[in-house]
């Protein structure tokens, strides 16, 4: 009897690679529903605990639920009553920060005049901000459609919390409960909704003493860059900059070049109080993941999801580095990342022991 041919390690490697390809293309074609999973689940995430709580001083799991869900959900109605609130207050306003920008542009081009340089045919009155709010409105969400989606969003979360005690159970039999599989699932499942419970109350506080110092301040639309900055804050590296543009733009318009400078204090001082004890609190546990890997994070979900892949981006993929790990065909990936300490406790060794350990290359 001839033996079962079997495909090689190459090919086998190269069929999941095509595999992943057609995944991609699928998730990308997918967006929306996929977008609703990945809200839904780090809702269910951020919420859980709460739910949790309420269970162990002996409510019962549905009534536990559902009073989580209806908290959450006025508290994201409200965030949104007050995002659109804030943006027809905005547009409203237009004329007075046309005013306000021409007269900051016109400073600009006599300081320019005073130095000698020639700005040509440009003029002040040749910026209009009412292109740009209509361009804004037009590629804005209607109601109907964002009511449409948090509703998808918040059945989803709620049928997530109820199955979510019972799928530890599941998971060992998936992995055969094995005891070393079982643990590192464990230990990333707690460090993936510790992660993302810390970065929202992080955000939270980060958002409401930039928005509190901005309506202080007397900037324009403070509440608005406060939930902005909430919101941005997830995505690493870039998300608090991109934040704080509108705030300083505004700050500059109202108050001239000093005013934004204020505003640019205010974030590094806010980003040395409340980024650094995160950074801190997250590398006493050991978990390091490469700043590459970050940001190839946010660009790929950002390209298949849109803004809530940006904002998502890393526990989006801390979910995909748990899968290929879990999997002989794929985990080498998480070794190649340099991630494969988060599975098992391991401290990332330092930049300096990887060059030395890494073999020369004549």
């Amino acid at each position: 009897m001839a033996d079962t041919p079997v495909f090689p390690r190459s090919a086998s490697t190269l069929l999941l690679l095509t595999a992943a390809v057609f995944l991609v293309i699928g998730i990308e074609a997918i967006s929306y529903i996929i977008t609703i999973v990945v809200v839904s689940l780090i809702f269910a995430m951020i919420v859980y605990p709460a739910t949790k709580a309420l269970r162990s001083r002996g409510f019962p799991e549905t009534a536990a639920v559902g009073m989580v869900t209806v908290i959450a959900c006025l508290a994201v109605l409200l965030i949104c009553y007050l995002v659109f609130f804030s943006f027809e207050t905005l547009i409203s306003d237009l004329p007075l920060y046309q005013r306000e920008l021409t007269a900051r542009l016109s400073e600009i081009l006599a300081l320019l005049d005073r130095h000698g340089i020639e700005t040509g045919s440009f003029s002040p009155s040749s910026v209009n901000l009412q292109g740009f709010a209509g361009f804004l409105s037009s590629s804005a969400i209607s109601i109907a459609d964002l009511l449409l989606y948090l509703f998808f969003i918040a059945v989803t979360t709620i049928f997530m919390l109820l199955e979510a005690p019972r799928m530890p159970g599941r998971i060992r039999k998936v992995t055969g409960n094995r005891p070393e599989t079982v643990e590192a699932f464990s230990r990333m499942s707690r460090f993936l909704i510790d992660f993302v419970i810390v970065r929202t109350e992080a955000n939270l506080v980060h958002g409401f003493l930039f928005g509190a110092f901005l309506w202080i301040m007397g900037v324009h639309a403070a509440v608005l860059w406060g939930i902005l900055t909430f919101l941005l804050s997830y995505i690493p590296y870039i998300g608090l900059i991109v934040a704080a543009l509108p705030a300083i733009f505004f700050a500059w318009l109202q108050f001239g070049i000093w005013g934004a400078i204020a505003v640019i204090a205010a974030v590094a001082v806010l980003n040395a109080l409340v980024e650094n004890p995160i950074f801190a609190h997250f590398a006493s546990r050991r978990f390091d993941i490469p700043a590459l890997v970050v940001i190839l994070s946010v660009i790929f979900w950002g390209w298949a999801l849109g803004v809530a892949g940006m904002i998502f981006a890393v526990p989006l993929t801390l979910i995909v580095l748990m899968i290929f790990q879990f999997s002989d065909d794929w985990a080498w990936v998480n070794t190649l990342l340099g991630v494969d300490h988060l599975f098992t406790g391991e401290r990332a060794p330092p930049a300096e022991t990887r060059e030395a350990e890494a073999p020369s290359v004549r």
